[in-house]
């Protein structure tokens, strides 16, 4: 995954160095530093090595058909019984995707003036 959000990166920078990425995760709760980690190593050696992150994160949410409760998933219990009532009719909601919503570039190099 950290491979693919600095490989859509660089193509988007087109040559250009890459200041700063915004990258939205959405699902099962992951951890920001390790999301971080291997976007610093993936981005090693690259026009993104230095580039700053910037990660939202969008856990999914459980809705109880029982008791109507809407709470996040925080753990795999959460996803097979409510954590308000504990009833097991209990459905996903939310996105389970990553997507690179920006990034930040050097703009790029002036040409030299013809005289």
């Amino acid at each position: 995954m950290c491979e693919g959000i600095v490989e859509a990166a660089l193509r988007r920078a087109d040559g250009r160095p890459v200041r700063g990425m915004r990258v939205r995760v959405g699902g099962h709760p992951v951890d920001p530093e390790v999301i971080e980690q291997g976007v610093r190593v993936a981005a090693a050696g690259t026009a993104a090595e230095d580039a700053a992150l910037d990660l939202v994160l969008e856990p999914l949410s459980v809705h109880c058909d029982r008791c109507g409760a809407r709470t996040p998933v925080n753990s795999a219990t959460a996803l097979a019984a409510c954590p308000a009532c504990g009833s097991v009719d209990v459905r996903s909601a939310g996105r389970e995707d990553v997507v690179l919503e920006s990034i930040t570039v050097d703009a790029p190099a002036a040409e030299p003036a013809r005289d």
